[in-house]
């Protein structure tokens, strides 16, 4: 078996105790993983710290911490087919995806190493005339960027790369289940020069290992994506060190289809939206939202499509959906599942377990049109399971689109552009993609509301987002300052 270790003050090492790492495609153990516990922790703060304060960081000039983020970059790139063979292998996603995302996120640490030298305070026009008074960003300190296991090399880059363009310094906790890429990404980071403790990169279980980094003393920044769950724990443990938090959690998007629509081009999305990673986004287009008088013909469409949807080894590029990351995940989509066809929901397609090593479930469609509380319709399934409900009217597509707790992504199809606009006006989601589904950027803000949590990653607003404000006064004058007792 691989066998991986951690990453801490520039150094690989060994982990406080190792666990081994599931193939989701057989269910065997594949490799090794290091497990951090309190004292691991606690060594990656302390070197982030430290490298926080160290000359060779802070006085750091921002165009030099460009430079290393623009090496990172083609390090990533270079890297791009060793690193998509190793998520593939640790989390099941298909090896056609991995390869093209990982290629792709490149571009982010590119972005924000073009960012790092623009990150500007401001001169302020004050109102008293012997004083000049200006502001500045700066790094807000050491940062914990917890990532999931789902596209984790870009979700990290989302974190990694603006922090480090604002000139903080970073510890990245991997999920337990498929730390392997990112502990292979390490090896970059030391290649790309960042001094000793700038990244460390860790993996370990929640009590353990996230518990302890998120209530850190030396923490001043969390930046979380992952469950609702898991983020309650972790806003509760940031009341420990006040480290300010952004959450990008789960979603349950609304996918909105009008009769108006090219129905060829809505299902093309939705099965991109729903069945490309096997589901396993938190922007999966989960509930399908058609207008009555095209419900059959939509669902005929997507039958026929999701009927021919290749299932198989995820490591095979003709492979269109592998297995899911977890036996437990499986579990948990199962008994949804049944708890919704209980509830009223009818089976379209899929929805059977199939026999055989590894953890897949086939792509599956409920029509929910008869169970507003399914199961399958109200909670994140996070995996290949579509939910339809219809509609009659805009108002009442509108009105189904935000009945739900999330607030992440959605998605619109019309070829009415004054009902385009009355929509995303309407829908109350971070992202709204009209006639288009699942596409990023780099320079597009991505983040939501609700319990799909709070605050950005991409843009410019990113990087801001990991610097503080500091207020500078210069008085002009050489008079004696006045009445010391009043404030000026």
């Amino acid at each position: 078996m691989e066998r991986f270790q951690l990453y801490i003050n520039g150094a690989f090492v060994d982990g406080s105790a190792r666990f081994d790492s599931l193939d989701p495609a057989t269910g065997s153990p594949w490799a090794e993983m290091p497990e951090a516990r309190e004292a691991d922790v606690n060594r990656a703060v302390e070197a982030a710290h430290a490298a926080f304060l160290s000359p060779g960081w802070a006085n750091m000039t921002a165009t030099a911490r460009g430079k290393l983020l623009y090496r990172l970059a083609d390090l990533v790139q270079e890297a791009a087919p060793r690193l998509a063979a190793l998520e593939t292998r640790d989390t099941g996603k298909i090896i056609r995806e991995t390869s093209a995302q990982i290629a792709y996120v490149a571009e982010y640490y590119r972005y924000y190493a073009g960012l790092a030298d623009k990150i500007e305070g401001a001169h302020l026009p004050i109102d008293k005339p012997d004083m000049e008074v200006w502001t500045r960003r700066e790094p807000v300190g050491v940062v914990a960027a917890i990532v999931p296991w789902n596209s984790q090399l870009f979700l990290s880059a989302v974190k990694l790369g603006p922090a480090l363009a604002a000139g903080c310094t970073v510890v990245v906790k991997a999920s337990e289940d498929g730390p392997a890429p990112l502990l292979e990404f390490a090896k970059l980071v030391h290649q790309a020069g960042f001094p000793a403790g700038v990244v460390n990169i860790i993996t370990g279980f929640g009590p353990k290992c996230g518990a302890v980094l998120t209530s850190h003393p030396r923490v001043a920044h969390i930046a979380f994506t992952g469950g609702p769950e898991t983020a309650r724990h972790v806003v509760r443990g940031s009341a420990e060190n006040l480290a300010k938090v952004s959450l990008e959690l789960g979603g349950k998007s609304p996918f909105i289809v009008f009769e108006d629509a090219d129905l060829e081009s809505a299902a093309n999305a939705q099965i991109s939206g729903i069945f490309a990673a096997t589901g396993q986004s938190c922007v999966a287009g989960s509930r399908l939202l058609v207008q009555a008088s095209v419900k059959d013909r939509l669902l005929a469409i997507l039958k026929a499509k999701a009927e021919a949807i290749k299932v198989s080894a995820p490591d095979d590029m003709a492979t269109e959906v592998g297995p899911l990351c977890t036996k437990r995940q499986r579990d948990a989509i199962v008994a949804a599942l049944e708890a919704s066809i209980v509830a009223g929901a009818q089976v379209v397609m899929g929805g059977v377990c199939p026999n055989g090593a590894g953890f897949y479930f086939p792509p599956t469609i409920m029509d929910c049109s008869g169970a507003p509380e399914a199961d399958c319709l109200r909670r994140e399934m996070f995996g290949p399971v579509l939910s339809v409900v219809s509609f009659e009217t805009e108002a009442e597509a509108l009105a189904l689109a935000n009945d739900t707790e999330f607030g992440l992504a959605s998605g619109v199809f019309t070829k009415s552009l004054t009902r385009a606009h009355r929509m995303i006006r309407g829908i109350r989601a971070g992202i709204v993609w009209v006639n288009t589904y699942r596409v990023v950027s780099p320079i597009a803000p991505f983040g939501g509301h609700g319990l799909s949590g709070h605050g950005r990653e991409g843009g410019l607003a990113a990087a801001l987002d990991y610097t503080t404000v500091k207020t500078v006064w210069l008085r002009t004058s050489d008079d004696p300052i006045p009445d010391p007792f009043v404030m000026r």
